[in-house]
């Protein structure tokens, strides 16, 4: 997918900005780098087709403020945010604000090169993983306490802070998590995500299921 494809990189960090270059040139990518959000920014509207690598922390304009920012500005370029500080609740957050992908540093070759096929080969395709109606059927099959795990995923708690809520053990809550990533065929967070947003109220839905939202214990 390289060929006419240029890869994007905002990184304040001038030691990754370099290393991430070349790996992907090696990959055969053509690369421009920015130092920060702002650089790139008044680089729009972009030339060429493009994929956009962008650090998550960075001074002045994050990486999530950048996603927003294209967002309000239309520009249909597919992002993959990276960040030495990964956590769930910033995956959802980058996720919402509209991330292809989310990976932790350091990053390896071959998920970076991945992530950056994948996410363009979405918006050739319009974004589509699955069509809704296949989600929301995946949806049916969980049961109430898989639903209200798979509603704290979604807000972005921790496993424990999850448990904590429903009364229940954090190993219980890795189970139920795994159980939904596997009713779901959802390969990582992003993918997850990605569906939550095809059938939004579904999702909702399934927070609401017990009548009180997602934390309402089990009887």
């Amino acid at each position: 997918m390289a060929n006419d494809l240029t890869i994007h990189l905002v990184d304040d960090e001038e030691s990754l900005r370099r290393s991430l270059t070349f790996l992907l040139v090696s990959a055969g990518f053509a690369v421009r780098t920015h130092s920060s959000a702002k650089a790139f920014l008044e680089l729009l509207p972009l030339s060429r087709r493009s994929c956009l690598v962008t650090d998550l922390r960075m001074p002045e304009i994050d990486g999530i403020e950048l996603l927003q920012r294209l967002r309000r500005l239309r520009l249909n370029v597919p992002v993959i945010v990276i960040t030495a500080q990964g956590d769930i609740a910033a995956a959802v957050r980058a996720m919402k604000a509209g991330a292809s992908d989310f990976l932790e540093k350091p990053l390896r070759e071959e998920a970076l090169i991945a992530a950056i096929n994948a996410a363009v080969g979405q918006k050739r395709s319009g974004g589509i993983i699955a069509d809704s109606e296949s989600v929301a059927a995946r949806l049916r099959q969980l049961t109430e306490r898989e639903h209200q795990v798979l509603a704290g995923v979604l807000d972005g708690l921790q496993n424990k802070m999850i448990a904590y809520q429903l009364g229940i053990s954090a190993r219980t809550v890795e189970v139920h998590r795994a159980n939904v990533m596997a009713k779901m065929g959802a390969r990582n967070l992003a993918e997850l995500m990605r569906m939550a947003i095809a059938v939004a109220q579904p999702i909702e839905n399934a927070k609401a299921l017990s009548g009180h939202g997602a934390w309402a214990p089990a009887r």
